[in-house]
């Protein structure tokens, strides 16, 4: 791989706009949400332990915040292998950022964790915790977009 090719591509990462963090965290956060709030529902549905309902929402939201980048790079033409690689480079730590907080938020709002789907709480803490998240995953989003890393190394595949 010729590395002199993305050097202006590294410079002008140096210099990443907040709108540009914002739209790779939306990006993330519409993954994770989506993948969240499936398992929450599940695992509240079928009367699992929080535990395990957790777990499972994590799980799904790492599932769908990585396939919707998946997705992308391979329709651009990579083959599947690539694609997981970059996937996992540009989504873990800001899904990771987005889980630990949203689900901290949840863990420490009084009753969310048992209440029902039928409870407004559960969504309020859960709207909440995604709200709250996104606010502390942009600035780390830029952050890495600005070295090179995270989103950034999806969009040399665009």
């Amino acid at each position: 791989m010729d590395h002199t090719a993305h050097e202006p591509e590294k410079r002008r990462h140096g210099t990443v706009s907040w709108g540009t963090a914002v739209k790779a965290t939306l990006h993330c956060l519409t993954g994770c949400a989506i993948g969240e709030i499936l398992g929450m529902v599940i695992g509240t549905a079928a009367g699992w332990g929080n535990v395990p309902t957790m777990v499972l929402a994590i799980g799904l939201a790492f599932l769908f915040g990585y396939s919707f980048t998946l997705f992308a790079v391979v329709r651009s033409g990579l083959d599947l292998k690539a694609a997981i690689r970059i996937a996992l480079a540009a989504d873990t730590v800001s899904i990771a950022v987005m889980e630990l907080v949203d689900n901290l938020i949840i863990a420490l709002t009084p009753g969310a964790m048992d209440a029902e789907l039928s409870d407004g709480l559960f969504w309020y803490a859960l709207l909440g915790g995604f709200a709250v998240a996104f606010l502390i995953t942009t600035p780390v989003n830029k952050w890495m977009i600005g070295r090179g890393k995270g989103h950034a190394v999806v969009h040399a595949h665009h």
